[in-house]
């Protein structure tokens, strides 16, 4: 699900003594299944390496993630202000607040966007990190103008109504918001972190794509959004290709070539 090495590396986890012994685990167990899933072809091949697996013996599937509730959720009523007509247009993030989702980058780059114009910065999730990033946000002079949201059961209505979306995280598996941005419409700006944002959005051509930890780029890269936002049709589109009857097909397909 996750793009291990980079996870073992750079994850809070890498603290807890009990990962040392994942790797040594999976290169004994893995190879013993008659197939391995990989939500990408980014962790597909990190596994392939880190494991030592055969290719044939790892096969990529894309998460379900589009199906018909989701445009119902998108579609749903909400009541903020920040949504109001004539409002400053809103970029959002979601996720947990965590040091995989690297929001610093997210606040840095969005205090050099209120610098050249008006913008709201909306981040939806909870974490450990939130006195970190509501004291950052003070800092850099943003605090009226980026909000902590806190959890919601339906981004979806966010994302609909946003400017932009930016995952700003520093490694991934397949960025299911990022997807599920794109289902709703919304114009994206990613990192293009291991593993996942590259291949949704066909390496640039469906959303804008920055190095890791760079909030320079990542500020360019939402202005040049906001004052041009690439054709939401396009965008839904491209989600529907990552359909939970897609997925579904893709599992038949692998348990059937395996009985």
């Amino acid at each position: 699900h996750l793009h291990l090495s980079r996870h073992l590396r750079y994850g809070a986890e890498r603290r807890k003594w009990r990962w040392r012994f994942i790797v040594p685990l999976l290169r004994r167990t893995y190879p013993e299944a008659d197939c391995t899933i990989a939500v990408s072809c980014g962790v597909a091949d990190d596994l392939r390496t880190l494991v030592g697996l055969p290719p044939e013996l790892v096969t990529t599937v894309y998460n379900p993630v589009v199906d018909s509730e989701l445009a119902k959720k998108a579609d749903a009523p909400m009541d903020h202000a920040w949504f109001k007509s004539g409002a400053p247009p809103v970029i959002i993030a979601v996720g947990r607040l965590t040091e995989q989702k690297d929001f610093p980058t997210l606040l840095q780059a969005f205090a050099q966007v209120r610098a050249q114009r008006k913008a709201r910065l909306l981040i939806l999730g909870e974490g450990r990190m939130r006195r970190e990033l509501t004291a950052l946000g003070h800092a850099l002079g943003i605090a009226e103008d980026m909000s902590l949201h806190g959890f919601t059961s339906n981004p979806f209505a966010y994302m609909a109504r946003a400017a932009v979306f930016v995952l700003s995280s520093a490694y991934e598996g397949l960025p299911v918001v990022l997807i599920e941005a794109l289902a709703c419409g919304c114009p994206v700006v990613s990192t293009d972190c291991p593993s996942g944002p590259a291949e949704i959005l066909e390496n640039g051509q469906y959303g804008r794509l920055v190095p890791v930890g760079d909030p320079a780029a990542m500020a360019q890269a939402i202005l040049s959004t906001l004052d041009a936002p690439p054709d939401r049709g396009l965008l839904q589109k491209r989600a529907s290709l990552f359909s939970v009857d897609r997925a579904v097909q893709q599992y038949l397909k692998v348990l059937f070539a395996r009985t």
